[in-house]
């Protein structure tokens, strides 16, 4: 009996992501989230306990989900370290040009987007995106380090740097593209990025 009711859950918080990645948290309203689950308010309530609860379950599966997408590139150790930082932006701006709604608008990132719709206003929103932020910088610090090691990654920086500096300009494609950004204006970011690590 379990079962049904956890894939249930599931298809409900996928499409409860979706509503608050086009919306945001404050312009989605419940009868938004029980029109894309098709929950009633009640069940809504039972299994997740308030909007937010929703949104906060909501916004960790999507930065699992992208943070795992970006790292399973980065792990591909048979190619230089490089080539999986340039596959890494590549997906990106690949990813940005599938995420786009009705009005051909980009959806961004909800990561982004939570951050500078809710801040440091909502703790608990503010605590997932920083373990994400942690986790991604790992990775690409370790990237980095590897491409140091097989020269493919020939910047003065410090690979601290380096890993931030790929975060921003992941984060800056999103933004971008949200704003508008034609696809062209987007790889030319990732070229211009590429030559910052590989002068």
């Amino acid at each position: 009996m379990a079962r049904p009711r956890k894939f249930d859950e599931e298809r409900a918080l996928d499409a409860a992501m979706r509503v608050f990645w086009e919306r945001g948290y404050e312009a989605t309203s419940t009868q938004d989230l029980c029109d894309a689950t098709g929950l009633g308010r009640s069940s809504i309530y039972n299994t997740f306990q308030s909007k937010h609860d929703l949104f906060e379950r909501a916004l960790a599966r999507y930065l699992d989900t992208m943070t795992l997408a970006q790292t399973a590139v980065l792990d591909d150790v048979e190619r230089p370290a490089a080539d999986r930082v340039r596959a890494l932006l590549t997906q990106v701006v690949e990813s940005e040009a599938e995420c786009r709604i009705g009005s051909g608008r980009a959806l961004g990132c909800l990561g982004v987007n939570t951050v500078v719709e809710l801040g440091a206003r909502d703790p608990g929103a503010a605590a997932a995106l920083e373990r994400d932020t942690a986790r991604r910088l790992a990775a690409y610090r370790v990237v980095m380090e590897a491409g140091r090691r097989d020269g493919s990654i020939t910047a003065s920086r410090a690979p601290d740097a380096l890993a931030r500096f790929l975060n921003a300009t992941v984060a800056g494609l999103r933004v971008s593209s949200q704003g508008g950004a034609a696809r062209a204006d987007l790889e030319a970011i990732t070229e211009t990025a590429m030559d910052a690590m590989v002068p």
